[in-house]
């Protein structure tokens, strides 16, 4: 039932990055938007919500990680209220970074949490196999919620829905989730190490996110860009120093941690891609409709499910993680390379469902090992601080793989105008090239992992109940 509460917070905060895309057009209509100011309707929320998240990860572990969870609901829940409402353009922007800012709170530390919960590694392969599919298709579910109510009622509706699911989900939290008192402040209360890393994440965010509008080489993005590896150089130097770090950086020693983290924003960067050019492609190259550009999304959503809530656990406690993603990423890249190849005036059967299948199976099989993989090396101690890290590598790396994909698409739009092609074949053209990158990214993450990860000790795989019985075994084999 606990699994249950943090699955429906983690799922209305992943829905809530997918479903406001369908209904931009509409908030721009209404509000007023002007076409780079649009933008900020997502950007708002990405740049505190990719900024908090190690941060909050850390105050979980220091506050208590229960508390965290229900404290950033809250706020994530009065802040889409406060969108529902929106009248004018800077009231919606200001609730949608307020609404980062608790999504950040609440995802921070849920991996955190979900982790201890599940001690049998054969009952956490299952918990982790129904939060990756929350993870995973929620992308995919937002865009048809989107659809869905926009078209039938309102774009008001999109922040609305999260009133009440929202309060039911801190009501049962409350209720279900075991309270943490956490190792205190004093245990890491170190007020400079968190505003450089706070500092320097949100920054780096806003230069990802703002490639669009400047440049990826522009002295815009440069000069933000580069202020930001300042700022997150200051923070390692100020951590390896500290008498007690806000975030020990005996975390990043696990080669597997390290590792899961570098392929979770490898494979999350042509996640968003691929969830965000396919709308694209959908509604402007193949002249689709909202409602019928959800519904196009929605076998992605049901081949991760079917894979992640019926396989995953099987397999990874089978064959173990590391091989599981091997297997899991190489239909993701090749489904993303027959994307590349769809026509403007595809037959969705023919030319889109094949690559969507492989791609929602591949992710289904792929995202519940990375996640163990991911928290292979936390203690209870820094639990939280470990869910943090490997939420910020997904945002970062979700938000730097959006903004080139889109970069690289545009760039080959404007050659393929150039060159003397109508709009759709030029666009078309363009979405082809981001799939491609897309496919690249899956590429990569699948060398990274071949290369880096290594398949746990059998005792290391297994939770402190595992090794208990392991043990309790052994010494009635000796009997």
């Amino acid at each position: 039932m606990a699994l249950a509460v943090l699955c429906a917070g983690s799922l209305m905060i992943i829905i809530d990055q997918t479903i406001v895309t369908v209904a931009l057009p509409s908030i721009k209509s209404a509000l007023g938007f002007s076409e780079s100011g649009l933008a900020w309707v997502v950007n708002a929320y990405t740049v505190p919500f990719g900024g908090l998240l190690l941060l909050a990860g850390r105050l979980g572990d220091l506050l208590g990680r229960k508390r965290m969870f229900v404290s950033g609901m809250v706020i994530f829940t009065g802040a889409s209220l406060v969108c529902g409402l929106a009248g004018t353009v800077p009231m919606l922007i200001g609730a949608r970074f307020v609404q980062g800012i608790g999504g950040a709170m609440s995802s921070a530390v849920l991996l955190g949490i979900i982790v201890p919960l599940f001690p049998l590694r054969a009952d956490r392969a299952k918990a982790l196999g129904m939060f990756s599919f929350v993870q995973s298709a929620g992308g995919a579910l937002g865009s048809l919620l989107g659809g869905v109510l926009t078209q039938a009622i309102s774009w008001h509706w999109i922040f609305f829905i999260n009133v009440p699911i929202g309060t039911m989900t801190v009501g049962a939290a409350i209720w279900l989730l075991a309270a943490d008192r956490g190792a205190g402040l004093a245990a890491g209360a170190d007020a400079v190490g968190g505003v450089l890393v706070t500092g320097g994440l949100m920054l780096a965010v806003y230069s990802i996110v703002e490639v669009s509008r400047y440049g990826l080489l522009s002295a815009h993005t440069l000069r933000s860009g580069a202020l930001a590896i300042v700022l997150l150089a200051g923070f390692v130097v100020r951590e390896a120093t500290a008498a007690k770090p806000l975030l020990p950086l005996r975390t990043f020693r696990s080669r597997n941690v390290s590792s899961a983290n570098g392929v979770q924003a490898l494979l999350v960067a042509g996640l968003f891609g691929f969830m965000f050019i396919t709308v694209l492609y959908l509604r402007q190259s193949v002249q689709y409709d909202p409602l019928e550009t959800g519904l196009a999304m929605v076998p992605v959503a049901i081949a991760i499910g079917a894979v992640s809530l019926l396989l995953s656990a099987r397999l990874n406690t089978r064959f173990g993680e590391r091989p599981v993603l091997l297997a899991g990423l190489a239909p993701i890249a090749a489904g993303l390379v027959l994307l590349g190849r769809a026509p403007a005036d595809a037959v969705f059967v023919v030319d889109v469902l094949p690559a969507m299948l492989l791609i929602g199976a591949g992710f289904g099989m792929a995202m519940p090992a990375l996640m163990a993989l991911g928290m292979s090396g936390a203690t209870a101690e820094d639990s939280g601080l470990a869910s943090g890290l490997f939420s910020t590598s997904q945002q970062v790396g979700g938000a730097l793989g959006l903004a080139v994909l889109v970069t690289l698409a545009a760039a080959r739009t404007g050659q393929a105008k150039a060159g003397g092609l109508a709009t759709i074949p030029a666009l078309t053209s363009g979405y082809h090239v981001a799939f491609l990158g897309a496919a690249a990214t899956a590429v990569a993450a699948l060398i990274i992992a071949a290369i880096a990860l290594k398949r746990p000790r059998a005792l290391d795989q297994c939770g402190p109940a595992d090794a208990a019985e392991t043990g309790q075994t052994r010494t009635a084999s000796r009997s």
